[in-house]
């Protein structure tokens, strides 16, 4: 039997793949995650042969899925990405041989790609696979840093009215009442399932929003995602720190130290960069 995990942020899609793969007797679904972060968890719990990946989805792309996975397993498994008609998407498939499906996915369609997944798993020739799908997932984190650099330095909002859209204030519950903080207090911020939480002057404060929603509402040129988990002040870095494993850290002004995920190396460098 192969193990197989599901990833879409859809559920009639899941429901969808479901039915497909039920029509081959030797696949078995361990789970079913809805959604990128759901999809990190299950991948690091399941450790499954095949993983069926949706790539357009909010909060955690599966790109993002991917290189969490790989930063903390060491290894994937057999990759099958799911995608709506995204031409760098199916481009940079095409370019880096790895087996996708368009949505809506079609029935012959899907059948060659378990077989081929079949096959590489049987013989374990799947060194140069993970080498394509590394290349790819290089490409999109370069393409995705470019992104994130030129939105971020950005020429200034022209009048009042534009700057208007980045919040200045946030409400914050301290005991029993509610207090109002300025952003700029702000040290850090971590994600928390689908609430969030901020480090203010050593201290922790829980709101019910997402990472993502507040990442929207800050100023970028003020503030940084430099992991899927983490929002920074850029004002509190003093430092980036290199590890001997390859990985890079911030230094905040307070000591604490956070990772910068690989995709998000190359705009924090910028960023920096540019604030000197």
């Amino acid at each position: 039997m192969l193990r197989v995990v599901t990833v879409d942020d859809e559920p009639p899609a899941l429901a969808g793949l479901r039915a497909l793969l039920a029509r081959h007797e030797d696949i078995e679904i361990v789970s079913e995650a809805l959604g990128g972060t759901a999809a990190i968890a299950a991948l690091r719990e399941t450790h499954p042969d095949i993983v069926i990946l949706d790539v357009q989805m909010p909060e955690v792309d599966g790109f993002q899925v991917l290189d969490a996975v790989q930063a903390s397993e060491g290894r994937l498994p057999f990759v099958i990405f799911v995608t709506a008609h995204d031409q760098f998407a199916v481009q940079a498939f095409d370019v880096h041989a790895v087996d996708y499906l368009l949505k809506p996915v079609a029935e012959e369609r899907f059948a060659r790609a378990l077989a081929r997944a079949r096959e590489v798993i049987a013989t374990r020739d799947n060194g140069d696979l993970g080498q394509r799908l590394q290349a790819l997932l290089d490409e999109h984190a370069n393409r995705s840093s470019r992104d994130l650099l030129s939105s971020a330095s950005a020429a200034a909002p022209p009048d009042n009215t534009s700057v208007a859209r980045h919040a200045t204030r946030m409400l914050i519950r301290v005991g029993q009442r509610d207090e109002i903080v300025s952003v700029t207090d702000i040290d850090w911020i971590r994600s928390d399932d689908y609430c969030s939480i901020l480090h203010i002057a050593g201290k922790q404060h829980i709101i019910r929003e997402t990472l993502g929603s507040l990442e929207k509402k800050l100023d970028p040129r003020a503030f940084a995602r430099i992991h899927r988990s983490v929002i920074v002040n850029l004002s509190r870095v003093t430092a980036l720190r290199r590890l001997r494993v390859g990985g890079v850290n911030v230094v905040l002004r307070d000591g604490t130290q956070l990772p910068v995920s690989r995709a998000r190396r190359t705009m924090l460098t910028g960023i920096l960069g540019a604030a000197t």
